[in-house]
C-alpha cells in the first residue's frame, strides 16, 4: 500500500529536499554539493538547446470528484477509438483497491481525463516523439552527455526514451550496480536496501552495507 509515494519517502528519508528549485538556474551552487549528478531533466535543456530542440508529446488533465464509490471499477481504462477526445480515464481510488489509509471504504471518488496534446517550449515534457529526426538529434546530444564524467542522464527525458515504471526502475537499479558496486538490491515494503562491496584485498573484501542499517560483512571469494 501506498505505492510510488511510499517508495519515493523511504528513499528520501534523512536526505535534503528542496522543492520550487530549477535545477539548471542553480547548475553551479547544486554541482557542488556531490561528486556525481543524476540529472533526469530534458537534455536538449541540460545544453541549453544549442543543438536544437527536440520534440515530445504532452499531456492535459481533467480532474473531477463525484459524489459516488464507484466510477469504472479499474485504476485505468484506454480508449483507443476516434471519437472519445480523451486518451485515458484514471480512478484513483482502486490503486489503494478502494480504501483509506485505515482500511475503510471511500463514499466518494476522483478521476482523471487524460488528453494528450501537442507540446510547445514552456509545456511539461511527458512522451519522446519517436521518429527519425528526434533520434538523429538526440544521438548528437548523447555524445555530449557521455563527455560529461560528473552527470549521469537518466529517464525520460534525459535519455529521451520512453519507458513504463517497471522498466524506469529496473534502470535505476541497474545503473547503482554499475556505478556503485552494488552485488544486491532488495526492494521489501517501500524500502530499498543495497549491499554495497568494494574489493579490499585478493580474496575478500569489506562490504560496506547498509542491508543491516549501516553493519559491515566480510565475504570471501572462491
Amino acid at each position: 500500500m501506498g505505492g510510488y509515494t511510499k517508495m519515493v519517502e523511504n528513499i528520501l528519508e534523512g536526505i535534503e529536499v528542496r522543492l520550487n528549485t530549477d535545477y539548471l538556474e542553480h547548475k553551479e551552487e547544486l554541482d557542488a554539493l556531490a561528486d556525481k549528478i543524476v540529472y533526469t531533466g530534458p537534455i536538449d535543456a541540460y545544453f541549453n538547446y544549442k543543438l536544437g530542440t527536440l520534440e515530445y508529446r504532452s499531456v492535459r488533465f481533467e480532474n473531477e470528484t463525484l459524489d459516488k464509490p464507484n466510477f469504472q471499477g479499474n485504476a485505468a481504462v484506454n480508449y483507443t477509438d476516434r471519437e472519445t477526445p480523451w486518451t485515458r480515464i484514471i480512478e484513483h481510488k482502486w490503486f489503494e483497491f478502494g480504501k483509506d489509509e485505515n482500511g475503510n471504504d471511500l463514499p466518494k471518488t476522483i478521476i482523471s481525463r487524460e488528453y494528450s496534446s501537442e507540446w510547445k517550449p514552456g509545456d511539461e515534457p511527458y512522451y519522446p516523439v519517436n521518429d527519425e529526426k528526434n533520434g538523429k538529434l538526440y544521438e548528437e546530444y548523447k555524445k555530449l552527455a557521455d563527455a560529461e564524467d560528473k552527470v549521469i542522464f537518466g529517464g525520460r527525458l534525459g535519455e529521451y526514451k520512453y519507458y513504463d515504471m517497471d522498466k524506469v526502475v529496473k534502470a535505476a537499479l541497474e545503473m547503482c550496480e554499475s556505478e556503485l558496486g552494488v552485488e544486491a538490491i532488495v526492494i521489501v515494503d517501500g524500502h530499498i536496501y543495497i549491499k554495497i562491496c568494494k574489493r579490499r584485498g585478493k580474496h575478500n573484501e569489506t562490504c560496506i552495507c547498509n542491508w543491516f542499517k549501516g553493519d559491515t560483512c566480510t565475504i570471501w571469494w572462491v
